[in-house]
């Protein structure tokens, strides 16, 4: 048990006239939970309740998008570039009300409160002809005073709604990628009437949406603004202006609270920050903007938020100055019950958001059809109901030998112990993990070994049986008498085995880099067949060696299937390093002094000289062959296959199977 002393994360705080049960904060993030678009679910309801059921005092769920006054002719638009763009709120939608009720008595069941976001999403509309995001070439209609009106009174409007439903607060998206982002910004916003100016200015569009908002919801209801603390664009405002902004708009007393994070949505800072971001790398910023609101009334809670996933760093905020609330939505994916385990001092059990912004990646730019919210790490995301009804004790107890100890085979052996089966795992490194240790070696990935202690800690407590440095084989799981067994053994880096000279001795995997276990010349050549993570990694692990890395890739560019929250990211810190990217090229031949390539949308060949030493990225195939043995050999009863050994993909996939594996057995 932990001896950590909570003395400010489980205090109340009184906000407005909002009694907030703590500081801990799921502020407002559109995972879509739902399964009926438009529509306040059961999963939804599961979803953002199970946070509150374990011990988060604010519950933001997800966003309410506003309605925008297109133009006759001009069809609704839901998409990346254009935003939000449709005649009709789902707030207007009486099903949608019914549904958000039973959600809101759910959260204020569980002794929470609930907070709705007001956002108008919208890349169709701004201020002036200029991209509302500066990485899109996508130029918005400029608004006109009927438009602004309309946008205006969609706010109050939308507030009235959300005070009828029984919601504690409302917030004003005045954020990335929003309409009242765009006034408050010097890029998007060259007025020069009444909605245009210097940073005094520019904040009318805000007090007035929050004028109209207090005159629907008068002082039944926290009101409040997000905002960001700099725009990270090339003209845009940087903290000082923004807290200038802020107190200006504070100064009207139309606000309760302050909702504060840093970023942009290409990443590069994202304000959902990844793992390549230091634990609440802003923080100074929330300082800032509390200090400058201190002595105005009424007073102004400052929430801030940017990868706090530990909840003794939330104390440590708190204690500091640097904000009054935490947000902590990740934190609460990778583990809804992360609050109560922290008030119980259960520090150890509390499985810790690794960082990979697969949660935010998916939901913006979905992998699956149909789609359903996804955490790497934690499988019961996304299915909770189904979780809920399926989990259940083993009907017959028995004896499992999993075999690999990585993410699949680990969560296979966590469920079926929690279920009441005896375990046994068998794993031939000298510690648990797989392919998450590796993963951690990489520069700004080591949290991604918060997950293997997550497991070990859990197979611990459970009592499962870990046996390392240890090779299966059929003789030793016979003797070992199962009743089932899993086949976690995951995957090998692929070799090219076509590609002449693919067996030279200056060619290495990208693996074994990671790994110490091969080592290369100065200049270095990787060969990339894959989109993901691997590759950057890889690089940016040799450059900060001091290596001359050159990346020759087969896609359009490095990295495409890395999501726009975080690709920003990625290609930031490939330039900081100095590694040069290729693209559209797929290797035909190595020689001891050159490699030869071939373009990937044509014939045309390329010749490239003077490498070292040349690391192959290529992805990875499955090891099936004691999966194999065991089924034609027929000695057990049960014998699954899981994770990485089925089909090598991405960790999320891995412990989603693993999991379920666990839940069959």
């Amino acid at each position: 048990m932990s001896t950590v002393n909570f003395e400010h994360l489980f205090s109340p705080l009184q906000v407005g006239p909002m009694r907030v049960p703590n500081r801990i904060c799921e502020t407002t993030n559109t995972i879509n939970s739902s399964r009926a678009p438009g529509l306040i679910d059961e999963h939804f309801i599961a979803h953002h309740g199970a946070k509150a059921k374990g011990g988060t005092g604010w519950i933001g769920s997800e966003t309410w998008l506003l309605n925008v006054p297109l133009p006759p002719g001009a069809p609704d638009e839901v998409s990346l570039k254009g935003g939000f763009g449709c005649r009709f709120a789902a707030h207007q939608n009486p099903a949608f009300l019914e549904g958000w009720k039973k959600f809101v008595d759910e959260v204020h069941g569980q002794g929470a409160v609930v907070v709705v976001q007001l956002t108008h999403l919208n890349a169709l509309w701004s201020p002036s002809p200029v991209p509302v995001v500066g990485a899109q070439d996508y130029t918005p209609h400029v608004l006109g005073e009927a438009e602004i009106e309309f946008l205006l009174d969609g706010y109050a409007d939308a507030a009235a709604a959300a005070k009828a439903s029984g919601a504690d607060a409302v917030e004003i998206h005045c954020a990335h990628e929003t309409v009242g982002y765009s006034f408050l910004s010097p890029v998007t916003n060259r007025r020069t009437d009444k909605w245009g100016g210097g940073p005094a200015e520019r904040i009318r569009f805000v007090v007035e949406a929050l004028k109209r908002v207090r005159e629907r919801v008068g002082s039944t209801m926290a009101v409040g603004i997000r905002v960001n603390g700099q725009e990270s664009r090339e003209g845009g405002y940087d903290n000082m202006q923004l807290r200038e902004m802020l107190y200006h708009i504070g100064e009207t007393g139309l606000l309760d609270f302050v909702d504060l994070d840093v970023g942009h949505c290409w990443g590069a800072p994202s304000y959902v920050p990844s793992s390549y971001h230091p634990h609440a790398e802003y923080r100074e910023f929330g300082k800032a903007a509390r200090a400058d609101l201190a002595d105005l009334d009424p007073k102004i809670a400052v929430l801030f938020t940017g990868r706090i996933n530990d909840p003794v760093l939330a104390e440590e905020l708190i204690k500091g100055g640097f904000c009054d609330l935490v947000g902590m939505v990740r934190a609460g994916i990778a583990d809804p019950d992360f609050a109560i385990k922290a008030k119980e001092g259960r520090l150890g059990e509390i499985r810790r958001c690794i960082g990979c912004t697969r949660c935010i990646d998916e939901a913006s730019e979905p992998a699956y059809i149909p789609y359903t919210p996804t955490c790497s790490i934690n499988p019961m995301i996304g299915n909770e109901l189904q979780w809920e009804a399926d989990f259940r004790a083993a009907d017959k107890p028995g004896h499992v030998v999993v075999v690999g100890g990585g993410a699949a085979g680990c969560e296979a052996a966590r469920v079926a112990a929690l279920r009441g089966h005896k375990v046994t795992v068998l794993e031939q490194g000298k510690r648990l993990g797989g392919q998450l240790l590796l993963a951690a070696k990489a520069p700004g990935r080591d949290s991604f070994e918060d997950q293997v202690y997550f497991e070990e800690n859990a197979l611990a407590r459970l009592g499962v049986e870990v046996r390392l440095e240890t090779t299966a084989d059929l003789a030793a799981i016979r003797a070992l008498k199962p009743d089932s067994v899993v086949i976690a053994t995951g995957s090998l880096p692929r070799v090219p085995t076509e590609v002449p000279g693919i067996d030279m001795p200056h060619v290495v995997q990208g693996w074994d880099v990671l790994r110490g276990r091969a080592k290369t010349g100065q200049r270095v050549a990787i060969v990339s067949q894959e989109d993901y993570y691997q590759t950057p990694c890889v690089a940016e692990y040799l450059a900060e060696q001091g290596k001359q890395v050159e990346i020759f890739h087969k896609s359009v560019h490095l990295a495409s299937e890395v999501a726009r929250y975080s690709i920003g990211m990625v290609l930031k810190r490939m330039e900081r390093c100095g590694v040069k990217v290729h693209p559209n090229l797929i290797l035909r031949g190595i020689s001891a002094d050159a490699l030869e390539f071939v373009s990937s949308w044509g014939d045309r060949i390329y010749r490239e000289a003077g490498f070292d030493s040349v690391v192959l990225m290529y992805g990875s195939v499955q090891q099936t062959a004691l999966y194999d043995a065991l089924k034609a050999d027929g000695c057990i009863p049960q014998v699954f296959l899981a994770g990485g050994a089925w089909v090598p993909r991405r960790l999320a996939e891995a412990t989603r199977h693993g999991a379920a594996v666990g839940m069959m057995i």
